[in-house]
């Protein structure tokens, strides 16, 4: 995997190069050799390499001389970035100062005239390296562009299906696919099998493929394992021998030297005289799907089945109405427990000392069945002590990298990373950091990303952007999986299986990726690149050299921090660290040493004690990202506009009292010339200034803002932010916040607001609806709070042609709410609130088709559900907060007249009651109702405030 640092130092040789070199020749002095040429050197010899590391990533494992190249090339690649790193610090550092005169730039021209010599010689030394390095692969004999890869070739194979004796759960899916099969719907359709790896994919395909109705159902049977790397040529010529021996005929002569086209010319004909099962096992890529696809001769009641880790792949191969795509999904705990003590105990019971080390091992493998029998066989094989399962537990990781009867387990939940490409795999080994079970949020991963360099820049699209594409490919090829969503459907929180986290946790390790503190014994390499302390300070291992840190984490460190964290950690300082994340550390002030960290990209001091920034802050001319989220910061000092790099401002916090209160979210007092923040992407949230109304025209110089909130805003602001507003044409979310709950919210004078806008909350008083919203059909999220308005603001709304969520809080001071038939086409979230006079709510059939939540709350005059209520056939949860007892009467089964038969049929239906300071939660059963739990208001309702 040196691929992975090489591709990655050469896009940092070519931005170098056109950057910061330009500038320095630019401001010092002309110098014709030295610095530039020998890193063009360098480039190009590294360039030269690439082919053979990319092969050498395939078969490194099985090498142990290949792998000591592969380390002493990667070693090359981190000395090189230090090199430029460690310029880039010592010219930063000279041009930090605000000392002027002659004889300080003559100091400096000095300095600087010395550190590029410096630098240029620590170039021609790495070069020396370079080529003894190349010199060793001729003199081994290793060339790996041209070197027979059938060794490393990995096909599906049986041995990488689970036994019969193994089987659980499958039963279910197994009949469904069955007779799917076997339907005689005209056409060839496609079914594809999509999960991660270890899943069972193969083992139930197997299943169905071997089942007696299908293989009298179809007069061939064919079945292809795909290889990696993948040959048409050789996958066609297999499918060709196989119809044919499926038939009992010779093969045709001559097809060892027929190129795809003509192969195909013999499949399409033979297929069209037979009803044809075709499975091919283990596909990785849509092109492979499409090479093959139009091969396959589409007769009546033909069939294709696909086992793939890749949801694209699944999706493009499904792509007819009959066509079928399954979700494999892991075993119930129970099926897990059943097969886990099947072979744990060899068809026993668990025995009761065993119960909570097993419990917690087979937590770990998280349904995934080939895990469950690899561990259990393993533990099968042991003494069965406490002591010696719980070491197992604990040790998991390095059991898993290491004994030999975890090698296939390893091997599948391998494949997948091996296979990505670079950029990839640097982003995917990135989650190594983050403890077991961390949920780890979108947008910080993606921040952290291209703080770190792993994201390419790409014409007509943001960083941001090509981030998310890279996350989206690591989920759809079943390597990270989604935890939550928010209601419009982007991905909020992720997460990755824990036998695949030990696993690239291991890779990192072994690559000088990471280290990962969370023991005192844990094994760190020579050069730590990126430190992750879990759960203690005592985890650190003092008097390392950590002046290779580009990266320092803490997770759920509890420990008290001094006001200089890192010195007091490492007292020689982190010069060349980009990214500095303190996430809940116990801070009370702002760390001061972390001013000196002139390429720093990220810092995030999230959830801690700081109150305020210091103003040396504007040194730090690299910072991409500022997150100040839950701190008592309310004020930055003006030197923040210096950072023309700033992409993500975050300063703000919910401040829970009660979920009633109209202010619960505080932001900072906005800095007169915000403007010259020209790269931000995401300012959250700024205080108007009421002594100063320019500021809000400074706003509108942003254009590159993508998300913008704005507080303690007036009526008679409206006419600027309006004007700010339609200049911001890539804006994405809007929040105002007016200043009192009665303050009026104008944005009247808003006549061409941002077409790509697709989230808008309004907190405050409304005089009527601004007229562009019910225009703007990008709109999917639309929170209004306090509007207070006269009309119904239903007819305005109900068109919004993509809207999937609207929460209306206090909106308007009718008696009746009415739903029309055809409004709100694609709305699946819904909330209403505190409507005080609300008396009626009225939904006719047609309206709202695919609404799935529905709350209600605080409408103290509403006493009966919604009518109509029975149309909302897709509705799976109704939540009524703190009403009216009489309408929770009518929703006894036993009410005369009631409304029970009205919902009885949704999923979930929940009334709460706040008593005592606690809320008391109430489920609907047809057996009547029963306190499901207990919540404090705070918890209970952080999330409405949050809104």
């Amino acid at each position: 995997m040196a691929e992975i640092a090489v591709e990655f130092i050469l896009e940092k040789i070519a931005s170098f190069l056109q950057n910061e070199i330009a500038s320095f020749l630019q401001n010092e002095i002309q110098i014709l050799q030295g610095v530039p040429e020998e890193l063009e050197y360098i480039r190009d010899d590294l360039q030269r390499m690439k082919a053979s590391l990319r092969a050498a990533d395939l078969v490194e494992d099985s090498d142990h001389q290949l792998k000591e190249w592969v380390r002493q090339v990667r070693d090359i690649a981190y000395d090189i970035e230090d090199v430029i790193d460690g310029f880039n610090f010592h010219h930063a550092d000279q041009h930090g100062h605000r000392i002027h005169g002659f004889l300080y730039h003559f100091c400096c021209f000095v300095k600087n005239l010395e550190g590029y010599h410096q630098t240029a010689d620590k170039l021609r030394k790495i070069r020396s390296r370079i080529r003894n390095v190349s010199a060793w692969q001729l003199n081994n004999a290793i060339n790996l562009s041209t070197t027979d890869q059938g060794s490393s070739s990995m096909t599906t194979s049986d041995a990488l299906i689970l036994d019969s004796a193994d089987l659980v759960g499958i039963d279910e899916s197994k009949e469904l696919l069955v007779r799917w099969l076997v339907e005689r719907n005209p056409g060839r359709k496609v079914l594809s099998v999509v999960g991660m790896g270890g899943l069972g994919k193969t083992t139930l395909v197997k299943q169905v493929y071997d089942d007696e109705r299908v293989k009298k159902h179809f007069d061939v049977h064919v079945w292809i394992a795909l290889s990696h790397p993948f040959k048409m040529e050789d996958f066609l010529r297999n499918i060709v021998q196989q119809l044919f021996s499926a038939i009992r005929k010779p093969v045709p002569e001559g097809i060892d030297d027929m190129n795809s086209d003509w192969l195909k010319v013999v499949i399409k004909p033979f297929l069209r005289q037979w009803r044809y099962l075709i499975v091919l096992d283990n596909v990785w890529h849509i092109n492979q799907w499409h090479a093959v696809n139009h091969a396959f001769a589409k007769n009546d009641s033909n069939r294709v089945m696909i086992t793939t880790r890749n949801t694209d792949v699944a999706i493009a191969s499904c792509l007819e109405s009959d066509d079928m795509v399954f979700n494999i999904e892991p075993l119930s705990s129970d099926y897990s427990w059943d097969l886990f003590c099947r072979r744990s105990f060899r068809g026993n019971t668990c025995p009761p000392y065993l119960v909570e080390v097993s419990r917690r091992i087979l937590e770990k493998c998280e349904g995934l069945p080939l895990a469950i029998v690899a561990i259990s066989g393993l533990l099968s094989t042991k003494t069965g002590t406490p002591a010696e399962w719980e070491t197992i537990y604990r040790s998991l990781g390095a059991i898993i990298k290491d004994n030999d009867k975890l090698m296939n387990l390893t091997e599948v939940l391998s494949l997948s990373f091996k296979y990505l490409p670079y950029h990839l795999k640097s982003c995917f080994l990135y989650l190594s950091i983050f403890p077991d079970n961390y949920l780890i949020e979108r947008m910080r991963l993606i921040r952290l990303w291209i703080a770190e360099g792993f994201v390419e820049v790409k014409e007509g699209k943001t960083q941001e952007e090509v981030a998310e594409d890279y996350l989206n490919e690591l989920l759809s090829r079943s390597l990270v999986q989604v935890f939550g969503r928010t209601s419009d459907g982007r991905v909020k929180t992720c997460r990755i299986h824990d036998l695949l986290r030990e696993i690239i946790i291991s890779k990192s390790r072994d690559q000088n990726f990471a280290a990962i503190a969370k023991d005192k014994n844990g094994a760190w390499p020579d050069k730590v690149r990126r430190l992750s302390l879990h759960n203690s300070l005592q985890n650190v291992q003092h008097n390392r050299n950590v002046s290779h840190l580009r990266s320092f984490f803490m997770f759920e460190v509890e420990d008290p921090l001094l006001s200089a964290p890192l010195h007091s950690l490492y007292p020689d300082g982190f010069r060349l660290l980009k990214v500095l994340d303190l996430r809940a550390a116990r801070l009370q002030t702002f760390p001061g040493e972390i001013i000196n960290l002139f390429l720093l990209r990220y810092l995030s001091l999230r959830e801690t004690k700081v109150n305020s920034i210091p103003s040396s802050i504007g040194k730090l001319q690299n910072l991409q990202t500022l997150d100040l989220k839950h701190t008592n910061v309310t004020e930055l000092p003006v030197e923040i506009l210096k950072l023309q790099q700033l992409r993500h401002l975050l300063v703000y916090r919910y401040e829970f009292k009660y979920y009633s209160r109209f202010h619960s979210k505080y932001g900072f007092k906005a800095l007169a010339g915000i403007g010259a923040l020209q790269s931000l992407q995401k300012l959250c949230f700024i205080e108007a200034d009421h002594r100063n109304a320019s500021i809000l025209e400074e706003v509108g110089k942003l254009t590159q803002l993508r998300r913008l909130g704005i507080m303690n805003l007036r009526k008679e602001d409206g006419m600027a932010l309006c004007s700010s507003i339609q200049k911001l044409t890539n804006l994405q979310a809007l929040s105002v916040v007016s200043s009192v709950k009665d303050e009026v919210i104008d944005l009247h004078h808003l006549a061409s607001p941002p077409q790509l806008l697709e989230r808008l909350y309004l907190t405050g008083r409304l005089e009527q609806l601004p007229d562009w919203i019910p225009r703007l059909q990008s709109l999917v999220i639309v929170y209004l709070k306090w509007s207070r308005l006269e009309d119904d603001p239903l007819l305005s709304l109900q068109h919004l042609s993509n809207l999937v969520h609207l929460e209306l809080l206090q909106v308007s001071i009718g008696d009746t709410l009415s739903f029309k038939a055809g409004g709100f086409q694609k709305l699946k979230v819904l909330g209403i609130d505190k409507f005080d006079e609300l008396r009626c709510i009225e939904m006719e059939e047609g309206a709202m088709p695919v609404i799935e939540k529905l709350s209600i709350l605080r409408c103290k005059s509403l006493e009966t559900v919604p009518f109509g209520i029975e149309h909302l056939t897709t509705l799976k949860v109704l939540e009524f907060f703190d009403m009216p007892e009489e309408l929770i009467k009518t929703l006894s089964p036993n009410a005369k007249g009631g409304d029970y038969r009205k919902v009885a049929r949704i999923p979930e239906v929940y009334y709460t009651y706040c008593r005592d300071g606690e809320w008391e939660v109430y489920s609907l059963e047809s057996s009547g109702k029963r306190v499901l739990s207990v919540e404090t208001v705070e918890s209970h309702l952080e999330s409405i405030v949050k809104k």
